[in-house]
């Protein structure tokens, strides 16, 4: 054991009270587990919905747009991706103009699903910020995107 002296409970009560980090992990696991459970009767989780939602555009976009729109590394979006080729939603394509970076293509299969679960999602939202209030969720959403 180090020579450290212990923090103490205090400081961990201080912590637990005040830290945005663990504030915005906690609604952020909240959140998700609300929108899965809404979103289960279009087969698609909360990440999945965001996913697609990402490639709703008219021209398929590429693997680092996707990734810096969902702040997430290539490796991890790539990852994400692989459900969602398996089951025919979106399709990896090598870039026409420049042949060394891939595109994400959505299929139809993809706009279907984002069409069962848009729905859902426009009631469940509605829900959270019926609950939060219009003043409370805007400034949540301003507070987050300046995080960000």
């Amino acid at each position: 054991m180090s020579n450290q002296p212990p923090i103490s409970f205090q400081t961990t009560l201080h912590v637990k009270d005040h830290c945005l980090c663990l504030a915005a992990q906690r609604a952020a696991r909240a959140l998700a587990r609300r929108f899965d459970e809404a979103l289960k009767p279009s087969g698609i989780t909360s990440g999945q919905f965001s996913l697609l939602n990402a490639l709703n555009r008219p021209e398929p976009p590429t693997i680092g747009s996707v990734a810096n729109l969902l702040a997430m590394d290539r490796t991890t979006l790539t990852a994400n991706l692989k459900p969602l080729e398996r089951r025919g939603m979106v399709e990896l394509v090598t870039d026409e103009k420049d042949k060394r970076s891939r595109r994400i293509r959505l299929m139809d299969a993809g706009m279907a699903a984002l069409v069962a679960a848009m729905p859902i999602w426009v009631a469940t939202h509605g829900e959270i910020d019926d609950t939060l209030g219009d003043e409370a969720a805007k400034a949540l959403r301003g507070g987050l995107r300046a995080v960000a």
